[in-house]
């Protein structure tokens, strides 16, 4: 397969609104694997073109699959020595700018491929984001294929929820009340989800409500549970105005978890001057080989 580089993984990444870091050699001193200006792009699980290879850029994947991993979003610049410590014995030293960008949008697992799924995947392919969609029967899913949308036929969709990333929103719509409580149970019970909503009735809410505090989850855990899901200012019952009232309240969720998150704005130059400063002095030390 042919590598692909750092731009086209970046207008991929924007496109699906993935995070995803992009890390550039700053500055070069010395020899290197490869120039000042050189660039890379990392995703929580892929990486595409090259730093140069070897230590260095198994550091910098990893450096950058942390930020990721804590959602750091901003700019951070590392000075690597290519010295025993590394494992190289290039014997430069570089510096690399770490561009750490947010996933844009949703990260939504919905469960159940039912006609108002069906209908909410025409507004959610059109959005910014991805989207897992999963069910257990033979031919629910469409023939026609979302860019954005990964369909997922699977026997056990409660192993699927236990398997959802940290921060993202759930959609429960199945055509099962106890497979639609079970999911519930196991969101609600992981508590590192933004948005757990299930469709249903406000005595199908009690309900479950009833069942998942005699299962010990506390009142907070269950003031997470949204059910009946959707924006109750929009009344329609047809598959496409339950699919328009549910994007209308997860859009509004998106937006509100947007604003709350404190985002740190670029580097200060304080910053910038001190890390330089720190990477002349260590690159005009001779290194020590053991």
């Amino acid at each position: 397969m042919k590598t692909q580089h750092w731009y086209d993984a970046v207008v991929k990444c924007e496109q699906q609104g993935n995070a995803y870091v992009l890390a550039t050699v700053m500055g070069a001193a010395g020899s290197v694997p490869r120039d000042q200006g050189s660039k890379m792009v990392i995703t929580a699980d892929q990486q595409y073109d090259t730093l140069g290879g070897g230590h260095l850029e198994y550091k910098v994947v990893q450096h950058a699959q942390q930020l990721l991993a804590d959602q750091s979003i901003g700019n951070y610049i590392e000075h690597f020595p290519l010295g025993a410590s590394l494992g190289q014995c290039c014997g430069g030293s570089v510096s690399v700018l770490f561009e750490s960008f947010a996933m844009k949008g949703m990260n939504l697992t919905v469960f159940g491929a039912g006609h108002v799924a069906k209908a909410l995947m025409n507004i959610l392919s059109q959005l910014p984001g991805t989207v897992r969609w999963v069910d257990s029967r033979d031919g629910m899913f469409p023939d026609e294929l979302f860019q954005n949308v990964e369909m997922i036929k699977t026997d056990y969709p409660v192993d699927v929820m236990q398997s959802v990333a940290p921060n993202s929103q759930v959609l429960i719509l199945t055509h099962n009340h106890q497979l639609d409580y079970e999911l519930a149970e196991c969101a609600l019970k992981r508590g590192d989800l933004s948005y757990v909503g299930c469709i249903g009735s406000d005595t199908k809410a009690q309900r479950f409500k009833m069942r998942l505090e005699h299962k010990g989850l506390n009142q907070e855990q269950i003031q997470k549970f949204i059910c009946p899901v959707g924006d109750a200012s929009i009344t329609g019952k047809l598959p496409m105005e339950v699919a328009v009232s549910i994007s209308a309240q997860l859009i509004k969720h998106l937006d509100q978890h947007k604003h709350e998150k404190n985002i740190r704005q670029g580097v200060s130059w304080k910053s910038i001057k001190q890390d330089l400063v720190k990477g002349s002095v260590q690159s005009a030390q001779p290194n020590k080989v053991n």
